[in-house]
């Protein structure tokens, strides 16, 4: 396995992780059903909006942490389709690696040795660096949609919690609706045992002015 490397980029987020102090509790989920139903309806509606765009990307920060260790970089993601590609750069270190997902199968460049590929870009990745990142789903969960698992809402109406494939994904901050473009996730955490993945959105193409 080719983990050295980008362990070794990763392991000095784990302070920075400690220092954010956790997450802060979440206000009440929605309960009442004609609430909930409304929320569901404009979710419903924004997923639609979302769905219909093709091509789009976001520039964020990332930090992962699993059984005690972590690490943090830049992502930029970028897709077209079912096609995407996932850039990751550890300014410590001034490394960066880039993995690329079509039809074929995954890739990931960037690793000491050469290039690895193979069909599943999550595999890949957790067998390349040790990490347990849902590449697959995280274009869904960065974009705020919800219907492959059970979401909660909160007090706004907005998506505050869902759950799927195991995974626990809470939407601590929105960026607000603006022009055309709907309201979109800012903060996000998603755990799955000792995994844990926070993703930090600082600007969305859309393909729109917002």
């Amino acid at each position: 396995m080719v983990r050295g490397p980008l362990m070794a980029a990763f392991v000095w987020l784990l302070a920075a992780c400690a220092s954010g102090g956790g997450r802060k509790p979440a206000p009440p989920a929605l309960v009442d059903p004609e609430d909930v139903a409304a929320a569901q309806a404009r979710q419903s509606t924004r997923e639609a909006w979302l769905r219909g765009r093709r091509e789009w990307g976001f520039e964020a920060r990332v930090a992962v942490s699993q059984a005690g260790k972590g690490g943090s970089g830049r992502l930029d993601w970028h897709q077209r389709g079912a096609q995407y590609t996932a850039s990751l750069s550890a300014p410590v270190t001034r490394q960066s690696w880039r993995l690329s997902v079509d039809d074929g199968g995954a890739r990931l460049d960037g690793l000491e040795g050469g290039p690895r590929q193979g069909e599943d870009a999550d595999r890949l990745l957790r067998e390349a660096t040790g990490w347990d990142i849902p590449v697959r789903t995280l274009s869904d969960w960065a974009r705020g949609l919800s219907d492959q698992g059970a979401p909660e809402y909160g007090p706004e109406g907005q998506l505050q919690a869902l759950r799927q494939a195991g995974w626990d994904i809470h939407y601590t901050e929105w960026m607000p609706a603006a022009g055309e473009q709907p309201a979109m996730p800012r903060r996000i955490e998603a755990e799955r045992g000792q995994a844990r993945v926070r993703l930090v959105v600082d600007r969305w193409d859309l393909g729109v002015d917002p």
